[in-house]
């Protein structure tokens, strides 16, 4: 029987508290269901600063590297000494040095959520490692450059290798859901970058005869979200747009705090919420761990996926459940118009594995 082991950085904020609570819901679940995980409790964030004056120490890009994924708490690096604000953050340096080049973004009204549309169940899958983050599109160094006091030049690179490889993440993916994947690109515009975007994904569309495809500029996506989000199955884009665009999505099916996502590639894969630290509301013990459980859930889908593994695919679909029965059930945090903790929260899940029948 494989034994899986899973990273674990709690990070900033809020991260070690509804990281902490992921942990014990997937713990949970894999006991329920027979699956043996060792977890690695791994420095990141202001941790890695005070241990290795890093909030990202080499020490834990190697242990990761001999996992078979991890769960990432948010970071607060804006907070952080100047000297590391000028890397890259922690969630940018490891999709940037590990090649996590999909970021999958589900949007899915949820049972007991109260949502702006009536129903969506939508996957945004973005370019992870070019497009216009300049921080993430270089070699080396950041690929902005003030070129006086009041001129700065900001890259965006596009390539065809990256585009193939997320267009074939994103058309896969339709093959298992509703068979219909839309474009994002602003190649009306910015021709050469963005249009290479849209027609490589044209080409790949062509070996998947099965799947419906159209395309939209970026601007008239989001309108079209905000209006018809349940007419949408996955939408493929480059990096910066689909940051945005899953933002939206997260806030109209009921708020970017219950967002998941997933970081991978062929081999390993990164489970990381949404949203951001909330430091204003660290140790108070009312964070909604809602987006990790969920990215959490993803993360065991993958694996499941990779290593053919029925009882993980079990594990993933008890965590699910758990999770949704108890928003059903109107257990909800502050942020969602309830009066649980985070604790009792995680508690009500755990409560719901136990009654759940295999």
């Amino acid at each position: 029987m494989t034994v899986y082991r899973i990273g674990v950085l709690a990070g900033d904020g809020i991260g070690p508290e509804i990281v902490d609570a992921a942990v014990q819901v997937v713990k949970n679940a894999s006991c329920k269901a027979g699956v043996k995980m060792e977890w690695i409790h791994l420095p990141m964030g202001w941790e890695g600063i005070k241990q290795y004056n890093d909030p990202l120490p080499e020490v834990t890009i190697d242990a990761l590297k001999h996992t078979h994924g991890w769960i990432l708490g948010p970071h607060d690096s804006a907070a952080y000494p100047l000297k590391h604000k000028e890397k890259r953050n922690p969630s940018g340096e490891l999709r940037h040095s590990l090649d996590l080049y999909a970021n999958i973004r589900p949007a899915k009204t949820m049972p007991g959520i109260k949502s702006v549309v009536k129903e969506a169940d939508l996957v945004i899958v973005r370019e992870n490692t070019e497009g216009f983050y300049a921080d993430r599109n270089m070699f080396s160094g950041h690929g902005e450059w003030q070129i006086t006091k009041d001129v700065v030049v900001t890259s965006g690179v596009f390539t065809r290798k990256a585009v193939e490889r997320i267009a074939h993440e994103a058309f896969a993916l339709a093959m298992q859901r509703r068979k219909k994947v839309t474009i994002v690109h602003k190649a009306n515009v910015l021709r050469l970058s963005t249009g290479l975007f849209l027609n490589v994904c044209r080409e790949i569309a062509a070996q998947y005869p099965e799947v419906k495809v159209d395309d939209y500029h970026i601007d008239a996506m989001a309108a079209h979200l905000v209006r018809r989000a349940a007419d949408f199955d996955v939408i493929v884009t480059e990096n910066m747009y689909g940051d945005i665009l899953s933002d939206l999505a997260g806030e109209l099916v009921g708020s970017l705090g219950l967002a998941p996502s997933l970081n991978a590639n062929e081999h390993i894969a990164m489970a990381q919420a949404a949203h951001g630290s909330a430091p204003d509301i660290a140790g108070l013990n009312i964070a909604n761990p809602t987006g990790i459980i969920s990215s959490a859930a993803m993360l065991l889908k993958w694996l499941a996926e990779k290593h053919a593994d029925r009882k993980l695919t079990e594990v993933a679909a008890t965590v699910e459940h758990a999770l949704y029965q108890t928003l059903q059930a109107e257990v909800k945090t502050k942020d969602l118009g309830g009066h649980a903790s985070t604790s009792e929260f995680t508690e009500a899940i755990l409560e719901k594995i136990k009654s759940l029948q295999h």
